[in-house]
């Protein structure tokens, strides 16, 4: 696999060796045991799989090089590159500029770009309006751009089964800027709707079954379909692809459960499935997949509660967060400042969309932590993270002992 020139200060003298070294051990990725880190007092099951993916590393690499390539000129990139908050925060320290915040509000006025500014297509890509901005104002929006190859891999399915006259059904945030960039480019093939959950999916079985009106479609799926859909019509064939940071087994979910509803109103045996729903399990991106296979494995063992990681308008993290809290108290924080001292953590509740401070977070000694982050966030964090829970504790084995294994 490619490799990519990250900057040391996201690396970690404690996490990157154990990836390295389970990575060597277990090449095929058929082990998903947690990571076992006992310090006495306190230890650690860390997830086999989180932090950093082939789509971010990639991201880092060629907006780092463009920084780099381009000394003394204005360089933009279109919005955060990732959603994290100290990859983002480095990038504007070395005077990058965000365009578009995280919901495609405008933040500097593209009259103020020139043809001679350096603009970065961030890891979720873009849409094809935007595109044609760029091009118009004279900027090559394909020089610096860090698109997500899995990202990629979604829309050239999406245009495949466009071009054999299905609709493309894509399980997603409607306002996320992946799902935005995946509608622009599918709509431009297909008549294309998104649908954020299976509550939605549901909804939308009615419209291909006729149980629902037209005008009931347009009204309740406002602002999720392309121009000129027409329900009656363009829902007889359809296929599902993802926003890659969805859980995997919500994706699945709602395309066996669409597939179903067309098998049952259609009167479609076996071989005839293809004729109303395309096959289209190769968009589910691995990097999420192994990421919610090691927390479903994690969460297998006993613990006394989940420290997450990442940035808190970060979907995949999120994910990760909904999955630990169905079985352990869970705390989703950005960095290790949030740790506040042993009796106070600040972190992010994904219900209320806000930072809560809870007291007596850590139990009495022996304590047990299951620790894991998102794809977004950097070795660096986690291992802040973990340093300072140790702090929190006496008579700790020392770090050299513990991680002598993973030399």
């Amino acid at each position: 696999m490619k490799t990519f020139n990250i900057p040391d200060f996201y690396r970690s003298r404690i996490i990157t060796p154990i990836k390295e070294y389970r990575r060597q051990k277990d090449k095929l990725k058929r082990d998903f045991t947690p990571t076992v880190l006992d310090f006495g007092p306190v230890r650690f099951l860390i997830a086999r799989h989180f932090g950093f993916c082939y789509g971010v590393e990639n991201a880092i690499d060629i907006a780092y090089k463009a920084i780099a390539e381009n000394e003394g000129k204005r360089i933009f990139l279109l919005s955060e590159m990732i959603h994290n908050p100290d990859v983002n925060r480095d990038l504007q320290d070395r005077g990058v500029q965000f365009i578009l915040d995280t919901k495609g509000n405008q933040l500097i006025p593209w009259a103020e770009l020139t043809p001679d500014d350096t603009v970065i297509v961030p890891a979720f890509g873009t849409t094809i309006e935007i595109q044609n901005k760029l091009a118009e104002l004279g900027i090559n929006a394909y020089q610096y751009d860090t698109t997500c190859p899995f990202v990629e891999k979604v829309w050239k399915r999406a245009a495949q089964i466009g071009e054999k006259q299905y609709t493309v059904v894509v399980h997603g945030k409607p306002t996320h800027e992946e799902t935005r960039a995946t509608f622009s480019h599918s709509k431009e093939g297909a008549p294309t709707i998104v649908v954020k959950d299976m509550a939605q999916a549901q909804r939308l079985a009615t419209y291909i079954t006729g149980e629902s009106t037209p005008e009931q479609f347009y009204e309740e799926f406002r602002g999720q379909y392309s121009e000129g859909f027409n329900p009656a019509q363009d829902l007889r064939r359809i296929g599902v692809v993802n926003q890659t940071t969805m859980l995997a087994a919500d994706t699945q979910g709602i395309a066996d459960y669409l597939k179903q509803v067309m098998i049952y109103h259609f009167h479609l045996a076996p071989e005839q499935v293809d004729e109303h729903f395309a096959n289209t399990r190769d968009t589910l991106c691995y990097a999420t997949n192994d990421n919610q296979d090691a927390t479903y494995a994690l969460l297998t063992h006993p613990a006394d509660f989940v420290i997450v990681a990442g940035g808190y308008n970060s979907s995949n993290t999120s994910h990760l967060v909904e999955l630990c809290e169905e079985k352990l108290p869970t705390y989703f924080i950005a960095s290790a400042d949030k740790l506040l001292d042993r009796q106070l953590i600040r972190h992010y509740n994904l219900h209320t969309k806000e930072e809560v401070v809870t007291e007596n977070y850590l139990p009495e000694e022996p304590v047990t932590i299951m620790l894991t982050c998102g794809a977004s966030c950097p070795d660096a964090v986690v291992e802040g993270i973990l340093m300072r829970l140790l702090s929190f504790y006496e008579g700790i084995r020392p770090v050299e002992e513990v991680m002598e294994i993973y030399r």
